[in-house]
């Protein structure tokens, strides 16, 4: 057994190797006060055949037991569907993570993440993603690691790393920050109304304040880290590139310059077909290839157009918003309702208020609490042109929900001066980039057509990066190819 340790916020921060979850290809203990969590990362070894994407998979879990509790319930026990929280706790171990796996890393992997003590004053969530990053970094698992996350927050100016819930409430900001020794790869949290000096230094000093905990994972490493596991190379057939690109290129070019998405789409796919059609005879077989290296062509292309012509898909500016139009109280029946749309993204945000009576109750180990403000987000497959069966809420759907709510709970009033619940629901109409920000957007004029007295407006936007050697450009208000084929997304309120 081995355990490294620092002190954050005059509390030690340990992670413990060698003592539990053996059978996976890495896992740890880490704890800080009397919050325990075990976070262990394990792989298949086989390649998933037939897929172009990760298949990794997060999932952290809140035991009831952790701080003695029963669940209530007629079964007693974890059952169905994770919490709001569970699901938003896994997508942040999930983002910093997801971009240090290697290129064509196609073995199912899965990291779990399971709270077994809960100390009250201290919040599990961001030593899961140390966690996560320490099982993998230790393991056979090819990961450019490791990565480090803290929360920052700021009493009477002075900032606080992993504040203590009693010090959050006193708090004007709660921010979470991931990062490697020398970059931040990921931001999310919510501010009191401050101005953009005082958040930056903020994410600064977290970043500065997470770099002990990058030290103990590399002490691990050191002292029992595995070899890492030989990814093949993805072969690259030089020869069907260049016929890819002689018979796609010159059209690629103008089909990445049609402005509007749904017609992009069905040029893009034409084109598609018509070079699997033309390679398929003397390449049988390598459709998924082809239509591989058709991606990278595009990609190239467009990141060329804003790189070197310094142009957008859209021909916007980079620093250009698109073309918005909203109108209000356009529901006869709701207590509040807005429709708000900017360039091809549009929501209908309806408001609803309640009495105390409506007000979420939500059980959780640390014990029940109630919300009386919720923002809802539902994001149907017409939205984007699509067919699928409606189901419940997916992951993506209460992570966008929630960023709105955190944008939007900034200006509510308070329970103490207005006694209702409120509600807001957004209905994604259309989607091509930053759904999350319209609904905060719409969620603002749904509100106040149902008269409720917030304290201030708020807007979102989506900004976007796009990095080649020295050269960085920044983008306002990103379109969905923007975002897929860029460096960065990052949501504004």
């Amino acid at each position: 057994m081995i355990k490294v340790s620092t002190e954050i916020n005059s509390k030690e921060f340990s992670i413990e190797v060698g003592r539990v979850a053996k059978q996976a290809n890495g896992s740890v203990l880490v704890s800080q006060g009397d919050t325990v969590v075990l976070v262990t990362a394990v792989t298949s070894g086989e390649v998933r055949e037939g897929i172009d994407f990760l298949p990794l998979v997060v999932d952290y879990q809140e035991m009831f037991y952790a701080a003695g509790r029963i669940p209530g319930g007629y079964f007693r026990r974890e059952i169905g569907r994770p919490s709001e929280k569970e699901v938003l706790t896994s997508r942040f171990i999930d983002r910093p993570l997801r971009p240090r796996f290697p290129e064509g890393y196609r073995y199912d992997t899965q990291i779990i993440a399971t709270v077994l003590s809960v100390d009250p004053e201290i919040d599990p969530d961001v030593l899961a993603i140390t966690g996560a990053s320490a099982a993998l970094h230790i393991s056979d698992i090819p990961f450019d690691g490791p990565i480090a996350g803290i929360r920052i927050g700021r009493v009477d100016g002075e900032y606080i790393l992993n504040p203590t819930k009693g010090q959050l409430m006193e708090s004007d900001l709660n921010i979470i920050v991931a990062g490697t020794s020398d970059a931040i790869v990921m931001v999310e949290g919510g501010v009191a109304v401050l101005p953009e000096r005082d958040v930056l230094e903020a994410i600064f000093e977290a970043h500065k304040g997470l770099q002990p905990l990058l030290a103990l994972q590399e002490e691990l490493r050191e002292k029992i880290g595995k070899p890492k596991m030989v990814i093949p190379e993805i072969p690259r057939d030089d020869e069907l590139i260049s016929k890819v690109h002689e018979l796609a290129h010159e059209e690629m070019d103008q089909v990445i310059r049609i402005p509007g998405k749904m017609e992009r789409n069905e040029a893009k796919k034409k084109l598609r077909a018509r070079v699997i059609e033309d390679l398929s005879v003397a390449y049988p077989g390598r459709e998924r290839e082809i239509a591989g290296y058709l991606k990278d062509l595009e990609k190239e292309l467009m990141r060329n157009l804003i790189t070197k012509e310094k142009k957008r898909i859209d021909g916007r500016s980079f620093t250009e918003v698109r073309p918005i139009w909203c109108s209000v109280g356009e529901l006869p029946r709701t207590h509040g309702s807005a429709i708000f749309t900017r360039g091809e993204t549009q929501v209908m945000a309806v408001a609803t208020l309640g009495s105390t009576q409506d007000e979420q109750r939500i059980e959780s180990p640390g014990g029940e609490f109630f919300k009386h403000f919720m923002v809802h987000y539902n994001f149907p497959p017409y939205c984007v042109g699509e067919v699928r069966p409606l189901r419940g809420p997916a992951r993506r759907d209460i992570g966008h929900g929630a960023l709105a709510e955190r944008a939007l709970s900034a200006v509510v009033p308070p329970p103490e001066d207005f006694l209702y619940t409120i509600r807001i629901v957004s209905e994604v109409l259309e989607s091509n980039g930053s759904s999350s920000m319209a609904t905060v957007c719409g969620g603002t004029l749904a509100m106040m057509d149902a008269g409720i007295p917030i304290r201030d407006m708020v807007a979102g936007v989506a900004m976007g990066l796009i990095k080649e050697e020295d050269e960085v450009i920044i983008l306002t208000d990103i379109l969905g190819d923007e975002d897929h084929l860029g460096d960065m997304d990052f949501k504004v309120a």
